[in-house]
């Protein structure tokens, strides 16, 4: 019985010294807790950008880096921008360099350019990955780049158009550019503003009467160019455009003719040959009739023995009627052989015709 009273008395000896144990813990615990927030504290009190604890440890819960977070936003305020502690961490959870926005801001204002915290922002994270910055936009901005037409890494050196008299002119432009920070996001980048300057240039020497026009007045290719508007849609504002070289290439309207009239000659040979082909082939048939008809002749010669010995069997062709017929067809022979070969040997034969007529 005593000593289970004993034991009931131990019981809240227990309780009170596992109470101080968890006590001890909590104290521990936010001893550490502020001992390690305790310097970034100080230091964001004295800066005028002050932070609460709770803001901290929500931080560091968050995995968030507390020093970065807090360093900034005291960036911020000394420079008299209103940041709290939950947009950056914000910003920062999303992907987003809070640094660079916070610097943006700072040279936007600086600038005296109008610049949001969110459009900043945006602005970042549609720059993440391209090797550009929303600090690089702004001082885009500010102070305004050049872009060389056509792009040099493109491997192309010049832009070229034809003229109306044939010939092709080669130029090369500088296009000055600033940032239009409104329409960063979403709007089209540099290749597109290349893209239709290279456009308009060639619209311009294409529509010059002759090469001379463009190599006098290299400025209206760029007060053309100028006034197209080409920058609509874009993250920039073509601020000028200028024609830094103007070149003389090859007479493309020649090279066109030379190449047709190639063409034309081609073609009508192939016709002359066509022709030529359709002759050759009416020739041998031309020839090939004329043989059918000498196969005729000589198979009509061929009935006339068989005509003359029918005649002398029914008596109606005599002797001198045959031998009449033969001295007509000696003198026909020779007539035939004077008109052919003619010369000295037609006398001859004429002396042979009129040795055979008193023998009629």
């Amino acid at each position: 019985m005593q000593n289970n009273l004993a034991l009931f008395a131990e019981i809240p000896h227990t309780f009170q010294v596992i109470a101080w144990g968890v006590l001890g813990v909590l104290l521990l615990i936010v001893f550490v807790v502020l001992i390690n927030f305790f310097s970034i504290w100080i230091r964001a009190l004295f800066s005028g950008a002050r932070v609460t604890y709770t803001e901290l440890i929500a931080l560091r819960l968050r995995n968030v880096p507390v020093g970065v977070v807090v360093d900034t936003r005291i960036t911020a305020v000394k420079s008299g921008l209103e940041v709290t502690i939950d947009d950056l961490s914000t910003h920062y959870l999303a992907g987003g360099n809070i640094e660079m926005v916070v610097l943006s801001l700072i040279a936007a204002k600086k600038a005296g350019i109008r610049l949001e915290f969110d459009r900043a922002c945006a602005i970042d994270l549609a720059t993440k990955g391209t090797g550009k910055t929303v600090l690089e936009a702004v001082k885009t901005s500010v102070n305004p780049k050049v872009i060389d037409c056509p792009n040099p890494a493109s491997g192309k050196v010049t832009i070229d158009g034809v003229a109306k008299d044939g010939i092709v002119v080669k130029a090369k432009a500088r296009v000055t550019v600033r940032t239009h920070l409104e329409r960063f996001v979403g709007g089209a980048t540099e290749e597109t503003i290349i893209a239709r300057v290279g456009e308009g240039i060639v619209a311009t020497i294409g529509s010059a009467g002759s090469y001379k026009d463009v190599l006098e007045h290299p400025d209206s290719i760029s007060k053309t160019v100028l006034g197209k508007a080409l920058d609509s849609n874009t993250a920039f504002e073509i601020l000028s455009i200028d024609i830094a070289d103007v070149n003389v290439g090859e007479n493309v309207g020649a090279r066109l003719q030379a190449e047709q009239a190639e063409a034309n000659k081609l073609i009508a040979q192939a016709q002359a040959e066509v022709r030529r082909a359709a002759a050759v082939a009416v020739e041998q048939e031309m020839l090939a009739r004329v043989q059918e008809m000498r196969a005729r002749v000589v198979e009509a010669e061929a009935q006339i023995p068989l005509a003359m010995a029918e005649a002398f069997r029914s008596g109606n062709l005599g002797v001198m009627d045959f031998f009449r017929m033969k001295n007509i067809q000696a003198d026909t022979g020779m007539r035939e052989s004077i008109a052919g070969a003619g010369g000295p040997g037609g006398a001859g034969g004429a002396a042979g015709s009129q040795t055979k007529t008193p023998g009629n």
